[in-house]
């Protein structure tokens, strides 16, 4: 039976977890501490305060020598990196470099720039994992990527295993082009998790950690269906799993051993320390989860030095001076900051409404000066927008559609934010319940959701990700239609916006109303 330790702060977790309750035979456990990281997509902020938070942990590990060994480990679930930008990419690269991360899974975004990966592989001091996905031989990640390997510490050997999420194609932007790329289904992707654990016990190894991007329901799946997995660290659903509990993330392999699952939600907002004692036979005994909001450690100054070196140095766009808190709920809350974006979007270019997804949104406007840097670091993808003529009736589907996150696993897709458009969506059914399109003088007319007119076109400002109907946005996939594809994101609306106004003050205005 695994005994979970109660949680208090960082440090004093893994003091806990260190002297509690240990027995007389503990000179034959080995102690494991685990810092990982999943799904930071490209935060390069987040990054700068998990470095100082890697330091903090380094130096307390450091002073742990009374109480015998500790095998450290630091392991990445992968979407660390993200889109087709080259700097950011080298910035997520050098991240895990300084942090010494040794593995990470290959996330759907570390497929991101199939053109230019080759530029960064042989500057990854870090391996790249995934079990389930063949590469075709002329694909410069084909000599990069391994199914699984071996780590030593102390004279323990750990194997480290990785998966890449089954629903990959559906993930990428270009996700057609990737001909030489095959991914296996899950059950397939079982079968491929149990082949290397199975590889890895041969060679003497009885303590298996798999870097997991197939997302938390897949990895319960993985867990009671394979055997000698001891650790999941996942990604990709972007659940924040703390502690540990019995039936949620402790849950029994096929043979009946424990099987821990953890995930340290998105955007590197927090990050990871998996704290476990493994008897002599190699199975966990002891455990304890610490999740750890990085919002809490400063800013590492060298190494925003070195970012910023990166990026560019950052120019000052603009003075905001009030903004809503932070959103505890990213993909169907309602946001005044994702309402500023869009309604730069729609003033720059002009149309009768703009859409921006929720899951496009991966962070906040602090009151203060606004420079390019924190911008980007908000909407880090790079997708080029469009104006593209929407039906009335594509857009109440395509509403009605993302609506459902309210009710849908993880809260996928993520609802729409509009501009020129108020809703009001059902918080426990996922439904559309009204609808009004408000014009350039205020005026608002309502929309019959239930018969919404084909004759009716809106002159639409979106992004060509979604434009190309991914996140299984089909009703949106009109990119051939495109009145315009621009080169430019919607970044450059905001700053055109800042650079000729006065202060902003951003906040919720209600036009996404959430009832029930």
């Amino acid at each position: 039976m695994i005994t979970p330790i109660s949680s208090t702060n960082l440090i004093d977790k893994f003091k806990a977890s260190s002297n509690a309750g240990l027995s007389a035979n503990q000179n034959n456990r080995v102690k494991t501490s685990i810092f990982y990281i999943n799904d930071y997509h490209g935060k390069s902020i987040n990054m700068e305060r998990t470095v100082t938070a890697s330091r903090a942990y380094d130096s307390f590990i450091k002073t742990k020598k009374d109480n015998g060994e500790v095998d450290v480990l630091k392991l990445s679930s992968g979407d660390i990196m993200l889109g087709e930008v080259e700097k950011v990419n080298n910035v997520a690269m050098s991240f895990q470099n300084i942090i010494g991360v040794t593995a990470s899974a290959m996330g759907n975004h570390e497929y991101d720039m199939p053109d230019k990966i080759g530029n960064l592989i042989p500057k990854m001091k870090y391996k790249l994992l995934a079990a389930n996905v063949k590469i075709n031989q002329d694909n410069p990640l084909s000599k990069k990527v391994e199914k699984s390997y071996i780590e030593e510490h102390n004279g323990h050997k750990y194997g480290i295993i990785a998966t890449t999420p089954t629903d990959l194609f559906s993930r990428l932007k270009y996700g057609h082009i990737f001909t030489e790329l095959d991914v296996d289904n899950i059950d397939d992707t079982i079968k491929d998790v149990q082949a290397e654990a199975d590889k890895l016990k041969k060679q003497g190894v009885d303590k298996i950690i798999l870097l997991s991007h197939s997302g938390y329901g897949y990895d319960r799946k993985i867990a009671k269906n394979t055997d000698g997995i001891d650790i999941i660290l996942g990604g990709h659903s972007h659940n924040l799993i703390q502690d540990i509990k019995s039936g949620e993330n402790l849950l029994s392999s096929k043979s009946g051993e424990p099987v821990i699952i953890t995930q340290a939600g998105r955007d590197g907002k927090h990050f990871g320390v998996l704290n476990v004692e493994f008897d002599e036979n190699g199975r966990i005994v002891k455990a304890q989860n610490n999740i750890t909001p990085t919002r809490g450690f400063k800013r590492n100054a060298p190494v925003r030095y070195i970012f910023d070196k990166l990026f560019g140095k950052p120019q000052v766009i603009g003075y905001v001076r009030t903004s809503p808190p932070p959103l505890t709920e990213d993909l169907i809350q309602p946001s005044g900051h994702a309402q500023f974006l869009v309604d730069c979007i729609k003033r720059d270019l002009g149309t009768d409404i703009a859409l921006l997804s929720a899951a496009n949104v991966r962070g906040y406007i602090e009151p203060g000066n606004l420079d390019t840097r924190y911008l980007e670091d908000i909407s880090p993808f790079h997708n080029n927008l469009c104006i593209i003529p929407y039906t009335e009736k594509e857009i109440v589907e395509a509403l009605k559609q993302t609506c459902k996150s309210f009710v849908n696993p993880n809260n996928k897709p993520g609802i729409l934010h509009p501009s020129g458009l108020r809703y009001t969506v059902s918080r426990s059914t996922g439904d559309l319940k009204e609808l009004y399109f408000i014009d350039k003088n205020g005026k608002e007319t309502r929309i019959d959701i239930n018969h919404p007119r084909e004759d009716k076109v809106y002159r639409t400002a979106i992004n060509d990700y979604y434009a190309q109907g991914n996140d299984d946005m089909t009703v949106l996939k009109k990119i051939d239609e495109a009145e315009k594809v621009f080169d430019f994101d919607l970044n450059k609306c905001v700053i055109d916006y800042m650079k000729t106004s006065g202060p902003v003050d951003i906040a919720d205005d209600g036009r996404v109303k959430v009832v029930d």
